[in-house]
């Protein structure tokens, strides 16, 4: 018998009730607090654009149905995050585990299980004393894990001595105490605890992102990370560190996918980033792809990789049975 054939699966979320409801971040509201309004017709055109493109790169994208009560669902990297991500295996030798998310999201959770669960993924839980927002804190990069954390906040406006005279507070979204069950997911391989530091980049997804082929490359946001937490960075990349610039990392750089089979390595990233952060990834024999997905990070506060929740490779044969999905 032969070999199956493996294929690079995603998450997406269909952008039909995309908006703005929450408001859980910097980025979803103005300086006098209020929500920002989504241009939607815009934010399907650039949804739509960003799925063609993966598609033409050979990645089958499983897509959640919208729900007007849960607009958050387009940014599935908060899913969870599966084991063993890059290991051409079975699904049944891998585990989904379902992210606990905050509360104005929380209800995601079961349209995740409803796709995910009829398409063969096996699913776990985290103990939900813990919040954990998937593989947006908890990724794999070169020879470790990188488990990045922040202090968790209830989100709430407070005085400020300024104009307007307050200002909200947001936090951060994984609870560092959830580490030694996630330590144990992934041992014997390393975990590297990174906080965060910046509010605006409230997911370890937006200040780093590792790619290559064997994700050896690091981008990373020196601003949005606690300085030990850099001299770790910096010790276990070396000179496969590159330091984002403040213009790419505020357009969430970072908050880009990284895309390594049959021989050849992409990265795509958000629309608008420096020629010159192109062209280091470019010397690293990886290709850069830029999408514009400014709406999703203007109102919403994600990007390209929030809105893709990386399934890891999956056999055809498992795959191609797969459910059909709007949009899908």
């Amino acid at each position: 018998m032969s070999e199956p054939r493996y294929r690079r699966t995603v998450l997406m979320g269909d952008p039909a009730h995309f908006s703005v409801q929450g408001g859980a971040n910097p980025h979803t509201r103005d300086r006098w607090g209020r929500r920002r309004s989504v241009d939607r017709a815009k934010a399907i055109v650039q949804w739509h654009r960003l799925r063609d493109t993966l598609r033409d790169l050979g990645v089958h994208v499983l897509v959640v149905p919208p729900d007007p009560a849960q607009p958050g669902l387009v940014y599935p990297a908060n899913a969870g995050f599966q084991t063993d991500l890059d290991a051409e295996l079975p699904l049944d030798e891998k585990t989904f585990y379902l992210a606990n998310l905050l509360p104005t999201r929380a209800g995601e959770k079961a349209h995740y299980r409803r796709v995910l669960e009829p398409a063969g993924f096996r699913l776990g839980e985290i103990d939900e004393q813990y919040r954990m927002e998937g593989e947006a804190d908890f990724f794999p990069a070169g020879t470790h894990h990188l488990l990045t954390f922040g202090g968790i906040e209830k989100q709430r406006f407070v005085p400020a001595l300024a104009w307007p005279p307050w200002k909200r507070v947001y936090g951060f979204r994984t609870d560092i105490g959830a580490a030694p069950f996630l330590e144990s997911l992934v041992a014997p391989r390393p975990v590297l605890q990174i906080r965060l530091s910046l509010e605006a980049h409230y997911h370890g997804d937006t200040a780093l992102c590792a790619f290559g082929p064997n994700r050896e490359y690091l981008l990373a946001y020196r601003e949005s990370i606690e300085s030990g937490a850099w001299s770790q960075l910096e010790t276990l990349f070396g000179d496969h560190l590159i330091p984002l610039s403040v213009a790419d990392a505020e357009r969430y750089a970072a908050n880009s996918f990284t895309l390594s089979q049959h021989g050849a390595s992409h990265l795509i990233l958000p629309g608008g980033v420096s020629d010159a952060l192109l062209g280091q990834i470019r010397e690293r024999n990886v290709s850069p792809i830029t999408v514009d997905v400014s709406e999703f990070l203007k109102k919403g506060g994600g990007s390209v990789k929030c809105m893709i929740g990386d399934l890891g490779p999956v056999a055809v044969e498992q795959d191609l049975g797969m459910h059909a999905n709007p949009g899908g």
